[in-house]
């Protein structure tokens, strides 16, 4: 048993015990558990220049909330966290800013998000809870360390002018305090990124760190991709690994005699969770490391940010985390729904009001109710709702997107490892690609394309020849990694990339690895005679 890890996991699960009860306790009666933090955050920033500006002293109710305070997105926001990047305080709260945390999502650029001690707490009575739950479901995770993945720094950034410090050292301090050390006492190479000169040093660094722990026993990533990229490296990497190993520990170099590489489970013995994202496109990926780890729980994460956390794994569902901020949920005709008020199978975007100020922000992502815990209604994330292509009319969305995807992959015997669909220009014509890592079937041009043509505006624009048909990029290898890449150069943050289906971006066979396989034959779905478009 590793004592030293034995122990900040003890002290970590025993001081998240309270929390867990409140989140208990406020699963059923969400409405006035909202309601009272709904009230506290107007009441207490009301003092800021955007409490002035939308008369927080006035608000009383929900109602009054809403027609006061305007929906809003990243950019609406960009102005105000200037003047606190320029040092001026209450701003978007009373309290004090002590970072701006850089994140994106799939789709836009690099944003800076407020983090004050009350998003801070706010962050811990979402983690307290789901960090209890998890080890009643696996105890087994209390007696070794974990792996948590951060997101590795590979080149120098440039320095920016702020009055606020820009990003945190390390994904611990999101917990800060007595919990954040806690947790690097249980981790594994808390710091590997801050050392690494690219992403190859970064994986390689990252695999001798875990290969050295013997006893690991939780690995938390964001895409399942990335754990599947490291264990796809670990073959190649296997002698030299062990030839370090052996210079620093004979004992682990002695237990590492009879582990296989292609068998994860023979290096881990008694490994028992990994966290990552499981919903959505990272759905094929998340089976996969299911096949790799037949012994261990493979949780997705709920849907967390950095903006915000909105549902956590608790009782083997995702509630919504209604202890942490205030939510509100917009359904296919914009009415804005309270958590209490969603229902079963309907599907809504997600508004958020958090301590850190962001007020009635759209962060963007979709979701599905698929069931209740107690009264609290439990999420399944379903991807962008700001993710569309829309070069000619053809209205492709993540959502749409990621149905065709299971619909044409739903018989495959391997999964693939990475899946993307993204437009492309080539002969002077556009047509979109599916990017597959991976199984491919044979005629999977054609099934994504009829699947595609149950759009009627992407059929549409086919019938005028403003896109010819689907084809098919086979990548030989680093989908994930490259795609990755990508967005980090554009100045994206690895940790907040979410899983897409879908992207707007173009010339992405430029950039991975591989080649292009079969075509469909575009006449086959061309219109004929009247239609309805």
């Amino acid at each position: 048993m590793n004592w030293p890890a034995t122990i900040a996991n003890l002290l970590w699960v025993g001081s998240s015990l309270p929390a867990w009860r409140a989140f208990k306790r406020a699963l059923t009666h969400p409405a006035e558990i909202q309601q009272h933090l709904l009230q506290a955050l107007v009441s207490h920033n009301s003092a800021s220049a955007y409490g002035r500006q939308h008369c927080f002293s006035e608000i009383k109710t929900y109602a009054e909330f809403a027609r006061n305070v305007p929906l809003v997105d990243p950019d609406n926001l960009a102005p105000w966290i200037e003047r606190i990047r320029g040092g001026e305080p209450q701003v978007l709260t009373s309290g004090i800013v002590t970072h701006l945390i850089p994140t994106s999502g799939s789709t836009g650029a690099r944003k800076l998000i407020p983090f004050t001690a009350g998003l801070q707490k706010q962050f811990n009575h979402a983690i307290a809870p789901w960090i209890v739950d998890l080890a009643r479901q696996c105890p087994g995770i209390l007696s070794g360390p974990s792996y948590w993945s951060i997101t590795p720094t590979t080149a120098v950034p440039q320095p920016e002018t702020s009055a606020v410090p820009i990003g945190f050292a390390d994904d611990a301090s999101y917990l800060g305090g007595v919990k954040g050390r806690l947790v690097r006492a249980a981790m594994i190479a808390p710091d590997v990124s801050n050392c690494a000169a690219n992403l190859d040093e970064f994986r390689n660094r990252t695999l001798l760190s875990l290969v050295r722990a013997g006893d690991l026993r939780l690995i938390s990533v964001w895409h399942p991709s990335f754990l599947i990229l490291l264990l796809d490296a670990l073959p190649a990497l296997w002698n030299r690994l062990l030839i370090q190993i052996e210079r620093e520990c004979i004992r682990r170099h002695r237990e590492l005699e009879h582990a296989d590489p292609n068998h994860p489970e023979t290096i881990w013995p008694r490994f028992c969770v990994i966290s990552c994202w499981g919903d959505g496109p990272a759905e094929l990926a998340l089976a996969d490391l299911r096949c790799r780890f037949p012994n261990a729980l493979v949780q997705p994460k709920g849907l967390l940010a950095t903006e915000a956390f909105v549902t956590i794994p608790f009782a083997r569902l995702h509630p919504v985390a209604v202890r942490s901020h205030f939510y509100e949920f917009l359904d296919e005709h914009g009415r804005a729904r309270l958590v209490h008020e969603l229902r079963d199978g309907e599907i809504y975007e997600v508004v958020v009001t958090t301590a850190g100020g962001l007020w009635r922000y759209r962060m963007g992502d979709r979701v599905q109710v698929d069931g209740f815990l107690h009264r609290t209604p439990s999420l399944r994330f379903i991807g962008r709702g700001g993710n569309c292509s829309d070069l000619f009319g053809e209205k492709l969305s993540e959502e749409f997107v990621a149905n065709v995807f299971a619909e044409s992959l739903a018989e495959l015997e391997a999964y693939p490892k990475f899946i993307l669909l993204a437009p492309e220009q080539a002969d002077g014509g556009w047509h979109y690609t599916f990017f597959v890592e991976g199984t491919v079937r044979q005629n999977l041009a054609k099934r994504i394309e009829s699947a595609l043509s149950q759009n009627p505006h992407y059929a549409h624009c086919r019938a005028l020849g403003q896109l010819d048909a689907v084809r098919v990029f086979e990548i030989s290898s680093h989908g994930y990694e490259t795609w990755a890449a990508r967005l980090v150069a554009e100045g994206r943050r690895l940790g907040d990339l979410k899983p897409a289906a879908l992207s707007k971006e173009t010339g992405w066979s430029n950039f991975f690895a591989g080649n292009y396989a079969d075509r469909v034959d575009a006449s086959k779905f061309k219109l004929t005679g009247p239609h309805l478009f």
